[in-house]
Parts: C-alpha cells; sequence; structure tokens
C-alpha cells in the first residue's frame, strides 16, 4: 500500500503542475513572451505569444522523469521536448524542466536557421484560480482544478459542448486530469478525476473518448457492476500490452481490483476481480 500511496503523491504533483506557464525570453533586445499549456506527459500541449490570439500546437517529443532522488526525498525532474507545428510542419523545437512547480533550462530553437531562444519562468501576479486548457485532437479543453466544475469542448467547426464534471466532495481537494488512450484506439483521451466521497483513498474517474468518426469526445458509459468488486470507475488505470483496463477500491480492510476489456460494441465488460488485504 505504500507503493500505491507514493504512486498516487506523484501523480497528483505531476497534474497539479501542468497548468499554464508564462515564459519571457533572456537577452535578447526585444522581449517576447508566451503562454505554455501542457498535461500528462506533455501531452496536450501548445503555446500562445503575448498579445496574439492564436494558438500553436506543440506534438510531444520525448518526455523522461529522473526519480534518482526519491530516496533521498527529492522530488523528480520531469524533461520535456517538443515539436512546434504548423501547418503540418516542425517549426521549432521546445525544450524544458520541471522540478517541484519550478521550471529551468527552458529553451526554444527556431527551424529555419537553428537558432537557439532562452527563455525563463516569470511569477504570475495574479493568483492561480486553477483554470487549465489543453488542446487534444484540435479541440481546445478548457476546466478548472479547484474552483468549478464546468468543462467546456471547443472543436475545430466551432462548435462547443458544455459538461458538468462531478464535484470534489471537500472544499480542500482538487480535480486531477489525465491524458490517455483508455480505449486503445491511437487516438488520446481525457479523464478528470476526484476523491471519494468517504475517506477519500481512492479517486472517482469520469472518462471522456474521442470518436474519430464524429469527431468529437463522448463520455465513456459505466459498465455492468454487477459482477465487479468497485461500483464505480475509480482509481482507473491502462494496461496497454493487454488492452486492459483496471479500476481500484476499498471495502473495510480490503482493496478491490476489477479488470475490465472493450467489447465489440466498444461497452466495457468485466473480466475479473483480485483483492488485497492492508498489512
Amino acid at each position: 500500500m505504500k507503493k500505491l500511496f507514493l504512486f498516487c503523491f506523484i501523480i497528483f504533483s505531476v497534474v497539479i503542475s501542468a497548468q499554464p506557464f508564462i515564459l519571457k525570453s533572456v537577452g535578447e533586445a526585444k522581449e517576447f513572451r508566451l503562454t505554455l499549456y501542457y498535461g500528462t506527459q506533455g501531452k496536450g500541449a501548445f503555446v500562445q505569444y503575448s498579445g496574439k490570439k492564436e494558438i500553436i500546437p506543440l506534438h510531444i517529443k520525448s518526455f523522461k522523469v529522473d526519480d534518482s532522488g526519491r530516496s533521498d526525498g527529492q522530488p523528480d525532474i520531469n524533461y520535456y521536448v517538443w515539436n512546434e507545428i504548423i501547418d503540418g510542419n516542425v517549426t521549432g523545437i521546445y525544450t524544458f524542466e520541471m522540478m517541484h512547480h519550478t521550471a529551468s533550462n527552458i529553451t526554444y530553437t527556431r527551424a529555419k536557421d537553428n537558432r537557439k531562444f532562452k527563455m525563463e519562468m516569470i511569477e504570475n501576479e495574479k493568483k492561480y484560480d486553477g483554470s487549465n486548457t489543453y488542446l487534444l485532437n484540435d479541440a481546445l479543453l478548457t476546466f478548472n482544478h479547484f474552483y468549478n466544475n464546468h468543462f467546456i469542448i471547443t472543436y475545430p467547426d466551432g462548435k462547443k459542448t458544455a459538461i458538468e464534471l462531478q464535484s470534489p466532495d471537500k472544499p480542500s481537494f482538487a480535480r486531477q486530469s489525465i491524458i490517455e488512450d483508455y480505449n486503445f484506439d491511437g487516438y488520446d483521451d481525457i479523464a478528470f478525476s476526484v476523491p471519494d466521497d468517504g475517506m477519500g483513498v481512492y479517486r472517482m474517474f469520469e472518462i471522456y473518448l474521442y470518436n474519430l468518426q464524429s469527431k468529437r469526445f463522448e463520455k465513456l458509459k459505466e459498465p455492468d457492476f454487477s459482477h465487479s468488486s468497485c461500483s464505480c470507475l475509480c482509481d482507473v488505470t491502462v494496461e496497454k500490452d493487454k488492452k486492459l483496463l483496471t479500476t481500484g477500491c476499498r471495502g473495510g480492510a480490503r482493496w478491490h481490483q476489477d479488470v475490465y476489456r472493450f467489447g465489440k460494441n466498444g461497452t466495457l465488460e468485466w473480466i475479473s476481480t483480485k483483492e488485497n488485504t492492508d498489512e
């Protein structure tokens, strides 16, 4: 269970760090600023330059985690490299390091002349209001980690979908966001989670799958829980190699884990259940 707690702590830290960062150029005759947005493992990223309405997509090229300091109580260092994409072409490369909410070694290399620009993070003068935005499958996904439950999806054709997410049971709890391919179709989806209404030891998920045919996000329908130990989509993780989803919850002194797979009709089908007793 200690490993589970450590895992949850790490995920929590990563998700809450994934908020917009304001960056400025260093050593340039004419300073420029931009805002960087990104989600899980650098997915859903884009930049917007100060004074510009346009947004520029960033495709994650590499993401690495240096966890060598954990044994000494030091935070992980996350390394990101993004390709800047304009009109389908790579026009530049961004590098970014994050350790405990502090960014460093930020660069932008312009593709046309290979010129490298150095940048640094600047503190936002305004108190962070919990808002965040991702660019996923060409749609803008806007939501809030703390203060409201609004989830707005703006599609490339200009149409919007407004959704009310489940609310955290306690104001002190934060909503997590996870970008992952939950149905293994090659396209990333978006999930949100909040702590359970009881002790807050596991998290309850809402998953929105991207439908390639309709080019819309659709909420994943909950499976038939008649055979499951957990009657919710809780602590959802993916097993990519086996194309399985697992869920986890606690009842009394036992932790329960259910395993699901997607059926031919796209619904989740229960496979098996495991139980672990607290030591």
